[in-house]
């Protein structure tokens, strides 16, 4: 495992899943981590695992819906840290309907500030510090929704995580000559929480044989441990062998309220 010993790191969406995995991961190559989420419970239970482990490992409660709220979280976090050195964006929110004939504006808002304009201004407030240091780490843990949308996926997730792969690559353009490094991670289906907002829930069989969030984080991993001078702009995983998601698609074109 690569040493980032010296370096504070920010999960976003930390308390639960791939947010979990790498804030352990993170903690247990030498970095001090923060995870931040909206409810504290979960939160508590990740740092309380790193810690145990031997790891340092903190929360902060944010609202990612909140521009206020984000940037005010972000000027705490420079004037406790001088800088955070890797930033996970993680947090992610799907919407329970999947359908552009039924999706409402209020879901459809939520799901795009959650995925999209959470990250936008998180990302804006902590750059100036990357930028004077010469280097960092950015990490979109966007989605394969993003490169192949679909009706299983949503239209308002779908939409949000390509806004979020396009602002990406922005970034990673405006941000190289600075020694920053934009990176883009698209994980398929993955056995978290967010499955539960799915019209068609998946059962534990149907769970069993996806990918698990650990092996997102080792993607992660792989890309802030490589040296400066190279990055992986964008890296996407998938099921070794998809399973068959007519009845998931099927759902998610009728189911009407949430």
């Amino acid at each position: 495992m690569s040493s980032l010993q010296g370096q504070t790191a920010l999960v976003t969406g930390g308390g639960t899943g791939i947010g979990r995995a790498i804030a352990q991961d993170f903690a247990g190559a030498g970095a001090k981590v923060i995870v931040s989420g909206r409810r504290a419970g979960p939160l508590e239970e990740t740092v309380k695992l790193i810690t145990d482990a031997g790891g340092s490992a903190s929360y902060v409660i944010c609202d990612m819906t909140d521009p206020d709220a984000i940037e005010a979280f972000a000027a705490a976090l420079l004037a406790e840290h001088g800088i955070i050195d890797i930033l996970i964006n993680n947090a992610g929110f799907s919407s329970k309907i999947r359908s552009a004939r039924y999706i409402g504006a209020e879901e459809w808002r939520d799901v795009m500030d959650v995925n999209t304009m959470g990250p936008v201004v998180l990302t804006r407030c902590l750059m100036p510090a990357m930028v004077e240091k010469g280097q960092g780490d950015v990490v979109m843990i966007a989605s394969m929704a993003g490169v192949n949308p679909s009706v299983m996926a949503g239209a308002a997730y779908s939409a949000a995580k390509t806004a979020a792969r396009v602002y990406m690559n922005v970034l990673a353009q405006e941000m190289r000559p600075f020694g920053i490094r934009a990176i883009t991670v698209n994980p398929g289906e993955v056995d978290t929480p967010i499955l539960d907002n799915r019209a068609l829930p998946p059962d534990e069989a149907t769970r069993a044989r996806m990918m698990m969030p650990e092996d997102i984080s080792a993607a992660v991993m792989m890309a802030v441990g490589l040296p400066r001078r190279a990055m992986v702009s964008e890296v996407s995983l998938t099921a070794t062998d998809p399973r068959d998601m007519s009845a998931d698609i099927a759902a998610a074109k009728n189911k009407q309220k949430a």
